[in-house]
């Protein structure tokens, strides 16, 4: 199963950068979305900023995902 996380852009310096969700900070390639800039609120999905999306938007991804992980029955492994 393949995952985006959205995460908002708090440093850029060319096509590279960091980005930060709930005190996680991740290195990330802005190759594909040279436009974005610090403050602005993307997706991530293998180290990749994909696509751009609203502060709302972004709040609310996170949310339907935080919802879907606490809705998943526990697996044995993690007991």
């Amino acid at each position: 199963m393949c995952l985006a996380i959205p995460m908002k852009v708090i440093e850029k310096d060319g096509d590279r950068g960091k980005v930060e969700q709930g005190g996680v900070v991740r290195e990330v390639s802005f190759v594909m979305m040279p436009e974005v800039e610090c403050g602005d609120h993307v997706l991530i999905h293998a180290g990749f900023a994909i696509e751009r999306m609203d502060e709302q938007e972004a709040a609310e991804t996170l949310q339907l995902i935080m919802d879907v992980l606490a809705a998943a029955p526990e697996r044995p492994e993690d007991a």
